[in-house]
């Protein structure tokens, strides 16, 4: 059985037991959280797909941790012109693991 569900607005296909990386999400460390923006859920019975989302469907997970992303850097360059700038960052992440889907 697995699920497509939209968290913070990216789409992510999950199943029992998976661990995933989601943009940063206000709920603590070992906090239960629910999600009701499901996609499309397949189990046995078939395919259901939602238009936009599959009523009475929920995803719940377990906030692991907070924490950073590898560093992205951003380079930006005009030719000739003798510019030249260098940035760089670490997203915010929160590790979920994906505890049941309910359909």
């Amino acid at each position: 059985m697995f699920a497509i569900v939209k968290i913070g607005g990216h789409q992510y296909k999950v199943r029992e037991n998976d661990t995933i990386f989601v943009d940063r999400i206000a709920d603590e460390a070992d906090a239960t959280v629910t999600f009701e923006d499901v996609m499309l859920v397949s189990d046995t019975d078939g395919v259901k797909v939602g238009t936009p989302s599959v009523e009475n469907a929920k995803v719940t997970a377990t906030v692991a941790q907070h924490l950073k992303g590898d560093k992205v850097i951003v380079f930006k360059k005009k030719r000739r012109k003798g510019y030249q700038k260098q940035n760089g960052h670490r997203q915010h992440l929160t590790q979920l693991s994906i505890n049941g889907i309910t359909a």
